[in-house]
């Protein structure tokens, strides 16, 4: 007995030895031992060789939807990848375009100035100097006189109503309306070169823009005031009297803004 049993551990030992080493024992015809079962059990290697048939299938559909799926991200992103490039491509021919534009204006400006230095004249006459005025300059002129001339008229329009709320609402009236008109017509006269002399408007050109601008000061002035105060004769006089003081006003305004450099665009035209 003790022999048998001894020969039956060396052969769980043997098989076990072999089956750590990569070998396969066919299995006998007769029920193995337990310990034999479980030796095979725990040294079995993980492999798909020994799963059925349906799960291998299983496991082969799914890596290959894996990887088409990971091939479609792929060329996705790519594509967009392309698409930024081709779009900053473009915009760098653009700004390139534009610096180029930008040297040749440096360059036809430099060549400008030394012919200048050199002697000859800034558009033909000297004593002309035409210019034109930025959009910045015509907003703060007509902001800056509807504050002067909003004074102007809060005063004549409280002299003659006597009430304070009637005479702010023909200010407030008066401004948002003239602000923007007066804009407007200092762009329109910006079109014009008559009467600017030496790099400024002449005495002429501020004393026609003044009487222009009051024709139409009068017009409005007198609308506002009639519709806020329902008087006739009130509204009269408020326009009239606006139109004695902001007349005279606007002319001197003219004048000061005619000595000021900021704004002024000045228009080059070289000639021999």
């Amino acid at each position: 007995m003790m022999k048998a049993s001894n020969f039956v551990l060396a052969a769980c030992a043997f098989s076990g030895s072999f089956v750590a080493f990569g070998f396969q024992v066919s299995p006998p015809s007769y029920t193995r031992p337990a310990c034999l079962s479980h030796q095979n059990e725990s040294f079995l290697p993980h492999s798909s060789a020994i799963l059925p048939k349906n799960a291998r299938n299983a496991g082969s559909l799914l890596r290959v939807a894996t990887a088409m799926d990971g091939g479609s991200v792929n060329e996705a992103m790519i594509s967009q990848i392309d698409q930024k490039i081709q779009k900053y491509e473009k915009k760098q021919e653009k700004l390139a375009a534009k610096l180029e534009s930008a040297k040749a204006e440096i360059e036809k400006y430099q060549a400008t100035k030394r012919r200048y230095l050199q002697g000859a004249s800034l558009g033909g006459d000297s004593s002309v100097a035409n210019f034109q005025e930025t959009t910045a300059r015509s907003l703060l002129k007509s902001m800056m006189w509807r504050v002067i001339a909003g004074g102007v008229t809060f005063v004549t329009s409280l002299r003659f109503s006597g009430s304070i709320q009637t005479a702010l609402s023909i200010v407030g009236s008066d401004f948002f309306s003239k602000a923007a008109t007066m804009f407007i017509g200092e762009r329109v006269m910006n079109k014009s070169q008559a009467g600017r002399k030496s790099g400024a408007d002449d005495v002429g050109r501020s004393l026609a823009k003044a009487l222009l601008w009051r024709l139409f000061a009068i017009c409005n002035t007198l609308t506002m005031s009639y519709v806020i105060a329902k008087d006739l004769s009130m509204a009269s006089k408020i326009a009239g009297s606006d139109a004695i003081f902001k007349t005279g006003l606007m002319f001197v305004y003219e004048r000061v803004w005619a000595k000021v450099e900021w704004g002024k665009e000045y228009i080059i035209e070289f000639s021999i």
